[in-house]
């Protein structure tokens, strides 16, 4: 409930300050189906894509690139690599709109992840798990993430199919042993795609589900907030397959039937987000042929793209919503780098699988899927690099409440480990450097549609309705799979040479995964022919003696890091120059400082600045202005 010592105190708080979470005033939160990171923008530059060069390297000599193939799929070569899905060019940039990848259960997940090997995704799931797209495939995908912030290690929070995953999205937890609402494991949990009434084995995939979910706590706390859907809403609206809103369905009355599982369909998000009506909360849940599922287009999703971005650009609230566009999991396409998860016996993140494939097993968080902010402060084609995962987006919400004076916002199903080690996402925004001009954005042309009733609003909505663009395209194209390339070039091939080449300049708490700059006042740090010290910087922030690689020490959520030359290989030392023993390599903590103050390396009680004739020197004095960070994707 908002308190009233916060509603008097609100207006002196915000005059006397900069920008804050406080400007904000209206959250969408739209979720959409099946589609890996790399799958849509592993060549995106400036991003933690196909040149990582932190990529994980097994026992066998392979990269996680590099996937093991059996003899029955290829006696050419032993390994695939990440492919073009339109590689032969003509028909197949038609046909491959429809095609679709490897399998996505608990069980194929959780094989292909192989024990955090991340080495079955052909030989165990399917070669097709490997096929990626282009800018040219999906343009409206990426001029978004240009034009606002993507963020490049967010995660599927279970590795699993899209209902448990969407079950987190709205509640914090799938329930499985271990978590603050199944302490002792003797609640129901759901772990796939069911919608069957009663459990599939005892405690497993039960149906309906009882837990308390997000939206009821707003409830109880006086926030407003409304799930958008269509009567064909794809049943992905997870609250209907709660036990409280089928018991409240029949009253219309009822906040969890108005709010959380009535149709009021898109068309009334887009008039509220453009006359300035949404609830502080919104929840958007599409149709399913606009989901982008697998055989779906992604260029009907395009559409609902910008639908939606229109509405809110263009309405009374383009100052101050912020919408966050997420998909649920990767849909069987691979992702190469593996998921950042709790360690071992982990109360609430491990159990053992009850499929019985993979023994004690992570329950999540599992592969990257791609994550974009749009708002007027995550402005600029930034990358936000913290570890995140679904139950982030109710973690951002949760704090963005409390600043606006609401008290008892926070769930109590969100895993602990989950709230100490995934981002809450407040530093990928810019409070105080507010940009409401609008990018530009590639119009998809309208989906296909076929005249004819639409569809009831059953118990918990509907599959289809009457968009027909994938019909259309699997009639057009009887295969939508092009050949598979086991061939040497694409067994040995450089992955970097299939990335753009570009920039995106960097917010968050920093992590592995790309080439970085390090730029101060206009001058970049430099490995100058092996003494170190800075050099002009270029606007586009190309030069290789001023690229780094960061080496994190601990876990993917830590601040510390050991940091060497793109160019030679060599560490940074604890004497401050470059050497090639990795050993004497100093270890430095990294902060990020906000709101584009950008970032400090500190050391002993000392920060690296820039001093005089821009040579590399340490100061005991915190700067107040830190360095800009620029992630680096060159072919050279």
């Amino acid at each position: 409930m908002l308190s009233t010592k916060a509603l008097i105190g609100a207006s002196f708080v915000a005059a006397a300050s900069a920008g804050s979470l406080k400007d904000i005033k209206h959250v969408v939160l739209f979720m959409q189906e099946n589609r890996g990171f790399d799958h849509y923008f592993g060549t995106m530059p400036g991003v933690r894509g196909f040149a990582d060069p932190n990529v994980q390297v097994n026992s066998d000599g392979r990269s996680t690139f590099q996937q093991p193939v059996t003899s029955k799929q290829s006696t050419a070569v032993n390994q695939l690599t990440p492919w073009y899905f339109n590689y032969l060019g003509g028909d197949w940039f038609d046909a491959t709109r429809c095609t679709s990848g490897g399998g996505y259960s608990w069980q194929a997940m959780h094989e292909s992840y192989n024990n955090g090997l991340s080495n079955q995704w052909v030989a165990g799931n399917s070669p097709y798990s490997l096929g990626y797209f282009k800018r040219q495939d999906i343009p409206t995908h990426f001029d978004v993430a240009d034009g606002w912030t993507v963020a490049d290690m967010y995660q599927e929070a279970i590795l699993a199919a899209t209902d448990p995953n969407r079950i987190i999205w709205m509640t914090g937890t799938v329930n499985n042993p271990g978590t603050p609402s199944n302490p002792d494991g003797q609640g129901d949990m759901m772990l796939d795609n069911s919608a069957t009434p009663g459990c599939e084995a005892p405690h497993l995939n039960c149906f309906p589900m009882q837990w308390k979910s997000y939206a009821e706590y707003l409830q109880e706390a006086g926030v407003s907030w409304q799930v958008y859907q269509d009567p064909d809403n794809f049943e992905d609206n997870m609250l209907a397959y709660f036990q409280q809103y089928q018991d409240a369905s029949n009253d219309t009355n009822n906040p969890l039937t108005k709010y959380g599982n009535s149709y009021i369909g898109l068309d009334k998000f887009y008039e509220d987000a453009k006359s300035g009506n949404l609830p502080l909360v919104s929840w958007i849940i599409g149709p399913g042929e606009l989901t982008e599922h697998q055989p779906y287009l992604p260029s009907d999703g395009a559409w609902l793209y910008n639908q939606i971005i229109d509405a809110i650009t263009s309405g009374a609230s383009a100052k101050d919503t912020a919408l966050f566009i997420s998909y649920d999991e990767v849909g069987g396409y691979m992702d190469h780098v593996v998921p950042f998860h709790a360690p071992s016996g982990t109360a609430g993140e491990w159990m053992d699988d009850p499929y019985n494939i993979s023994g004690y097993t992570p329950v999540g968080p599992g592969y990257r899927v791609p994550f974009m902010i749009v708002s007027p402060w995550t402005r600029g084609g930034n990358v936000f690099t913290e570890p995140a995962d679904h139950n982030s987006q109710i973690m951002f919400v949760e704090e963005w409440l409390e600043a606006q004076g609401y008290t008892n916002v926070r769930s109590n199903e969100v895993p602990p480990w989950r709230r100490a080690h995934m981002s809450n996402l407040l530093n990928a925004f810019d409070f105080d450097h507010p940009d409401y001009s609008i990018p530009t954005v590639a119009s998809a042309p309208a989906p296909l549609t076929t005249p004819g009733p639409e569809p009831s609003d059953g118990p918990i909505g509907a599959l289809s309705g009457n968009y027909v663009g994938a019909a259309k395209c699997a009639a057009d194209h009887p295969t939508a799979h092009p050949p598979v390339p086991y061939n040497q070039a694409n067994a040995n091939q450089n992955m970097t040479l299939a990335t753009e080449e570009g920039f995106k300049p960097v917010r968050g708490a920093l992590t592995e995964g790309r080439y970085l700059t390090f730029e101060f006042a206009g001058f970049g740090l430099a490995n100058n022919h092996g003494r170190i010290g800075f050099s002009r910087a270029s606007s586009t922030h190309n030069d290789i003696r001023q690229r780094w690689v960061l080496h994190q020490q601990g876990d993917a959520d830590s601040n510390v890091f050991t940091i060497s030359s793109a160019l030679d290989g060599s560490y940074i030392s604890n004497k401050l120059a470059l050497s090639s023993n990795k050993g004497s390599a100093q270890q430095f903590t990294i902060t990020y400082l906000g709101n584009g103050n950008g970032y400090t390396a500190q050391f002993g009680g000392q920060s690296l600045t820039m001093g005089a004739n821009q040579q590399l020197s340490a100061s005991r004095r915190r700067p107040s202005r830190g360095f800009d960070v620029y992630s680096v994707t060159y072919h050279s």
